[in-house]
């Protein structure tokens, strides 16, 4: 007999959206905060890279200087999130609001009140927060002075910052990420957002340059990254015995690739790029330890991989993550042939796919790749809690006469995203919530811009920095809440 989609998500199941620090607060230097690694790199579009140089250049656009000004609109903006229903909420805290410099010895105590504000304004919704603890935010001085994690002393640091931040909100935050999309520091694109990891000849370079061009050392980037690993494992390890019901996940940035043809060259290229993208980081995170495969891989590479050393190896094994979340908004296709069509994609891109329609941004739209990621993680780590963390269409929304905001192609985008979750969970997935990206509009991380928007919620900023900040439903918000009220039931 056929099982009803219409009725399977868990009663308990925590619909919600999610945001990051850097993209919505604004505030950059307000009430003891210190600057960034976001805070360095200017605004961007489809057509024109992001820019970074060592300092702030006067009369250039820095869009996390004020994204949406969410820090001085946050109960405002919970109070909308709470109309629509939500049961989670995941933010992230911005590390150099609560060590502004990163190595300080004692926290900023107004930037722990902020925080506490909003989980105030949660309670009073009966919004349960998820806190990302570091999310492409790295405090500018330790980029400056340590290379960011490329230092173990900047393991101390943020094990340092996430005691303090789970002492403070112990009775206010059970679900805690470490790092978000942490396996982005594979590739070369995710050494500063991901690691704060900059060469001295990008550090003394005093003009703006691409992000993109950014000097990569995988040698560096590949031991920032097991520090990370490190660092993740003892916060994991010392927030269980903080409290011992915390849920502390690993977020992977999922980008599910198809080998473009049959052929066993595509077919064996497309196992190598997910193993080392999609798998290797979730495998140290949740099985704890490192996968064999990725020794040939370093081996192949030339990266010396004596950094893992045997105290390290039993701190991965015991700070092993309680839940698996992720990201998704698109899959890709390899192909080893160099003279395909290539699109873009969050972070990355890759060879097109013909069966797929894209985005206005170049990503591919692909809901069926949603159901095949999720059998994926639940075949490789049984039993474990999954949860969608991130998911959703940047687009471009038009603000009628009237005002109202007509964006059903961002609810076509998730009702089918949703039907997908559906059959995933009959088919056994265990699934526990889904905080769709960006449930009022913000700052696009990858181009800087908030032309593409993600939002329920319409915040009027522009990318020349214009804009009052008043917001605005669009029909997405009435949508999405009526989504939630029947528990997926009516989409």
């Amino acid at each position: 007999m056929r099982k009803d989609y219409n009725n399977c998500f868990p009663k308990d199941f925590l619909w919600g959206g999610a945001l990051a620090a850097n993209q919505a607060e604004g505030a950059y230097l307000e009430d003891g905060k210190q600057l960034s690694s976001a805070d360095m790199v200017t605004g961007g579009t489809k057509d024109k890279p992001r820019m970074f140089a060592p300092r702030i250049v006067k009369g250039v656009y820095y869009p996390s200087h004020t994204a949406i000004d969410f820090y001085h609109h946050h109960k405002e903006d919970i109070a909308l999130f709470g109309e629509m229903g939500f049961k989670m909420l995941r933010i992230s805290i911005n590390w150099a609001r609560i060590f502004p410099n990163g190595d300080d010895l004692e926290p900023n105590e107004k930037g722990l009140q902020f925080y506490d504000e909003i989980f105030a304004e949660c309670q009073k919704y009966g919004i349960e927060p998820m806190v990302t603890l570091c999310h492409y935010e790295i405090p500018w001085n330790l980029v400056k002075k340590y290379k960011g994690f490329y230092s173990k002393k900047t393991i101390e640091f943020f094990v340092r910052y996430a005691k303090t931040c789970f002492n403070r909100y112990k009775d206010k935050v059970k679900y805690w990420l470490t790092f978000n999309e942490i396996n982005c520091a594979t590739i070369a694109e995710g050494g500063y957002n991901g690691l704060g990891l900059l060469q001295k000849k990008d550090l003394l370079n005093d003009e703006l340059i691409p992000l993109a061009d950014l000097t990569d050392n995988a040698q560096e980037r590949f031991e920032a990254l097991h520090n990370e690993f490190v660092a993740s494992a003892l916060a994991v390890s010392a927030g269980h015995k903080i409290k011992a019901d915390f849920l502390i996940g690993c977020m992977i940035n999922r980008i599910t690739w198809y080998p473009l043809t049959p052929n066993p060259d595509d077919i064996l290229a497309c196992q190598t790029k997910n193993r080392i993208f999609n798998d290797f980081a979730g495998d140290v995170m949740v099985r704890g330890s490192y996968p064999t495969y990725i020794f040939s891989y370093f081996e192949d590479n030339n990266i010396d991989y004596s950094f893992i050393t045997k105290k390290d190896q039993q701190i991965l094994a015991d700070g092993k993550v309680d839940m698996y979340t992720f990201s998704y908004y698109m899959s890709n296709c390899i192909s080893t042939d160099p003279e395909v069509e290539h699109v873009g994609g969050n972070i990355t891109g890759g060879a097109r796919n013909p069966y797929l329609k894209l985005s206005e941004w170049g990503w591919h739209i692909d809901p069926q790749g949603l159901r095949y990621t999720l059998n994926l993680i639940t075949d490789r780590y049984p039993q474990v809690p999954i949860m969608v963390v991130e998911n959703g269409y940047g687009g471009i929304d038009k603000v009628e006469p009237d005002g109202s905001i007509h964006d059903l192609y961002r609810i076509e985008y998730l009702k089918k995203h949703i039907i997908e979750m559906q059959k995933a969970i009959v088919q056994g997935v265990p699934l526990i919530g889904y905080t769709s990206w960006g449930p009022i509009d913000i700052v696009s991380v990858g181009t800087g811009e908030m032309y593409k928007r993600y939002g329920y919620i319409y915040v009027k900023r522009n990318d020349d920095g214009t804009g009052d900040f008043s917001r605005k439903k669009k029909d997405s918000f009435y949508w999405y809440k009526k989504v939630i009220a029947s528990n997926g039931q009516e989409l």
